[in-house]
């Protein structure tokens, strides 16, 4: 442990430098966000890229995160363990998926470093490994009431319903449960509809089509960037689609990183989702994304990103380069976009129809970004414009602590937006002041 911890320090130390040297006179650098982003050369940090987050810190007493004019923000639910995401049930019930990294086995000195650095921030420990049930009775805006749903499933995330049957998604497999309408409890051991493998990326969310005869399974990369062979990221960094009357799996949309929130759009119809792009290229090379996910369309990763970039870093597939789509609309370099809620409009007084996005936040640029729950506006079912806050001051002035980490989004069925907390371990309902 203690040879972990030197080890820790020491990369810190080395990684500060090596940052406070590569940045040197690079002056303000503007974020990469919209439609058609200014995204800077690449700048490959080699063996130390920066490693730069918060101390997760939580709220203390009356402090919380600060909403847009005309809005207000309450605490839905507070004390959770490391919630995730969530799922509203058509009673009004709320599923909180409670989850985090498990701790792996450092095999370097940056490793090491990484792996203290996520315990610091509270990303990585021991996963409580359960959906609960969240209930407001009276209608005040707080869960008076809270089950433990369903219980000892390896890190769930992902969670939807279809007629009778609710989904989970675990790191390691999806499952189906049966569900009966006001219960508090599922105590019948899921059936197990479709194996994944855990490690690396490990959240797996789920969605079903608007006919429920489908199930989307979003599924992230082991790695950075390939780093153990092409192989060992077979079915991974992908969306699949589950087809429920049979079973039977296949890719819907390939070479996305780490697809996390997934929606759906009602103009165009489409699926859209939330991407984590590459590190160790820059504060804002590449940016995350937002984007619609064409059936059988590839994103690029690992060999290229944005418009058909070639990432030099990796053995190179001509072929795949030349079919990647260019997805819609840039996030800002390593926000870490996990959350992704289609609102209509009218949901907040002053926001037009669009999408909230959890912006879980930075852990390796030089300055840290995300860390708010934002909002692109969509017309004529597609992105427009810069994004807008709903919600912000998650973290300290000085950067060094994180009140809370925004994950999850939902809407609520009074119509309030609902959105994890996973440092704060709170769900926040905002509604219009």
């Amino acid at each position: 442990m203690a040879q972990t911890s030197f080890f820790a320090r020491l990369v810190a130390l080395v990684g500060g430098a090596a940052v406070a040297i590569r940045h040197s006179g690079d002056g303000p650098r503007q974020p990469a966000y919209g439609t058609a982003p200014s995204i800077p050369d690449p700048k490959p940090q080699g063996k130390i890229p920066t490693l730069k987050m918060p101390t997760a810190k939580g709220w203390e007493g009356d402090h919380k995160p600060t909403p847009a004019p005309g809005l207000k923000v309450n605490a839905f639910a507070r004390d959770l363990i490391h919630p995730r995401n969530m799922f509203v049930l058509p009673n009004g019930d709320v599923l909180v998926a409670e989850s985090m990294g498990e701790d792996g086995k450092p095999s370097g000195i940056f490793d090491h470093a990484m792996a203290a650095t996520m315990k610091r921030a509270r990303a990585r420990g021991i996963s409580a490994n359960r959906v609960t049930l969240l209930r407001d009775a009276d209608g005040d805006g707080i869960a008076e009431e809270r089950h433990a749903f369903i219980e000892n499933v390896r890190q769930p995330f992902g969670i939807a319903l279809v007629g009778d049957t609710l989904y989970v998604g675990a790191s390691d497999a999806v499952f189906a449960y049966p569900y009966v309408a006001g219960e508090t409890r599922i105590a019948t051991p899921g059936k197990k509809l479709m194996d994944l493998i855990p490690g690396g990326h490990w959240t797996r969310n789920l969605i079903a089509s608007k006919d429920g005869k489908k199930l989307y399974v979003a599924v992230g990369s082991l790695s950075n960037i390939g780093d153990a062979g092409m192989a060992a990221e077979e079915n991974r960094a992908c969306i699949h689609e589950l087809d429920l009357a049979t079973n039977q799996s296949r890719i819907f949309g390939s070479g996305l990183r780490n697809p996390v929130g997934m929606a759906w759009e009602p103009v165009g119809g489409h699926l859209w989702t939330v991407v984590n792009e590459r590190d160790g290229l820059g504060d804002e090379t590449p940016p995350d994304y937002l984007t619609s996910v064409v059936d059988g369309g590839f994103y690029g990763w690992p060999y290229c990103y944005w418009n058909r970039v070639v990432d030099d870093r990796v053995p190179q597939d001509k072929a795949k380069v030349a079919s990647a789509l260019q997805p819609d609309y840039a996030l800002g370099g390593h926000t870490a976009s996990l959350g992704l809620c289609w609102l209509p409009e009218g949901t907040l007084p002053g926001f037009p129809a669009g999408m909230a996005i959890g912006q879980h936040g930075s852990w390796n640029r030089s300055k840290l970004s995300g860390y708010k729950l934002a909002f692109v506006e969509f017309q004529n079912g597609k992105p427009v414009g810069m994004p807008r806050e709903i919600l912000k001051d998650f973290l300290s002035a000085d950067e060094n602590y994180s009140y809370g980490r925004p994950v999850g989004v939902a809407l609520a069925n009074d119509g309030a937006v609902l959105m994890a907390d996973d440092v704060g371990d709170v769900i926040w309902r905002v509604t219009g002041a």
